[in-house]
């Protein structure tokens, strides 16, 4: 007896707009631990496209993120014992070309998705559908709150205890996840400093609703909260480190706390590390009853989804405005194809950026008609 082949789904496997998913695709590996991101990763230009198993769903990127972990993830430093050749990028946003039958129960095919998951800088990357998150349409501001929206809204929640008027700092104010924090903290009654790089950032971060911004390349930051805040701040959301570290800590009143989120001067570092003065940190902690506590998101993971259904909620009625910058203003344009993201990387360590940085993947549709 010949066995019956039960094609009812194999539309599932065909791309939605009536082309077929090619047989390669292009995609970033990193070949070399090192933590200069060029050295690091390698454009694979025919790589096999994956296939998705079961409970799979395959998504063709039109949108990655840009993080400044991308080089700690390039440099081995999150899991020692992952050796190259592995992918890299962290978050994406595109279309649902292909599914397992088990995941046809809740997406179909042309379905908008966004995800965060090890492998996004490729054309094509498989997502476990229980991990990746239904979206309205494809919109590239939706990137910025997978990663950098969650991150501020966990670490506020979770660690900042803000209440009406309580005097909040936040350092790379204007960056990919600084955005969100600003405007977080603003909603809860705060009063926000910002501080930044340029004029321009600072017109940025008043638009968003920051009280007072301090640009670190013209003002001495130190001096500027000393005179401006004799009692201190009460919460320091930073993603400095280094000086910004030390001053921050300086800078905290009473019971204040700081929230470790990154440390991005050190991450291009051998160490990955920036210099501290911690010798003086344990009496600096007791004279102020402070605290300092670090944030990593994958350690928040249960409360994820949730965080992110109130930030989909707040974007859609026009509550939080979602930056992203696409590089148009960098000296070589608008960050498009996966060979530009050595240039995104490039760009937010030079502090270039004014909210998230996002690269766009253009796909060409080879239509069998």
């Amino acid at each position: 007896s010949r066995p019956i082949l039960d094609m009812s789904y194999s539309r599932h496997f065909l791309d939605f707009q009536g082309s077929s998913i090619p047989s390669s695709m292009k995609k970033l590996v990193v070949t070399k631990l090192s933590q200069n991101f060029r050295e690091a990763v390698t454009l694979q230009q025919d790589s096999p496209v994956p296939l998705p198993g079961d409970g799979d769903l395959l998504v063709r990127n039109r949108f990655v993120g840009i993080n400044a972990s991308d080089i700690n993830y390039s440099a081995g430093r999150y899991d020692a014992s992952v050796k190259p050749p592995f992918d890299i990028g962290f978050e994406g946003v595109g279309e649902v070309v292909a599914l397992g039958l088990s995941a046809s129960a809740d997406y179909t095919v042309g379905q908008a998705v966004a995800y965060v998951k090890a492998g996004s800088f490729a054309e094509y990357t498989v997502v476990p559908a229980r991990q990746a998150v239904p979206l309205p349409s494809v919109k590239p501001e939706f990137l910025t709150l997978m990663v950098s929206g969650a991150t501020a809204y966990l670490s506020l929640k979770e660690l900042g205890d803000l209440s009406e008027g309580k005097k909040v700092l936040v350092t790379a104010a204007a960056g990919g996840t600084g955005q969100f924090a600003v405007q977080l903290a603003k909603k809860a009654k705060c009063h926000v400093i910002g501080t930044c790089s340029s004029d321009e950032k600072g017109g940025f971060l008043k638009s968003i609703g920051c009280d007072h911004t301090i640009n670190y390349k013209t003002e001495n930051v130190e001096s500027v909260l000393r005179k401006d805040y004799p009692e201190g701040v009460d919460v320091v959301y930073e993603s400095v480190g280094g000086k910004m570290f030390d001053l921050a800590l300086n800078a905290l009143a009473i019971k204040g706390r700081l929230i470790v989120i990154g440390f991005i001067a050190g991450y291009q570092n051998p160490t990955g590390l920036p210099p501290i003065k911690t010798e003086l940190l344990p009496a600096k902690l007791l004279k102020k009853s402070a605290s300092v506590q670090g944030f990593f998101l994958n350690h928040y993971l249960s409360d994820y989804k949730m965080a992110l259904q109130h930030l989909l909620k707040m974007y859609e009625r026009g509550d939080l405005v979602c930056e992203v910058d696409f590089g148009d203003m960098s000296p070589e344009g608008k960050f498009t194809g996966l060979e530009s993201v050595f240039r995104a990387v490039d760009y937010m360590y030079m502090g270039k950026n004014i909210g998230k940085i996002v690269v766009e993947l253009p796909h060409s549709v080879n239509s069998k008609l």
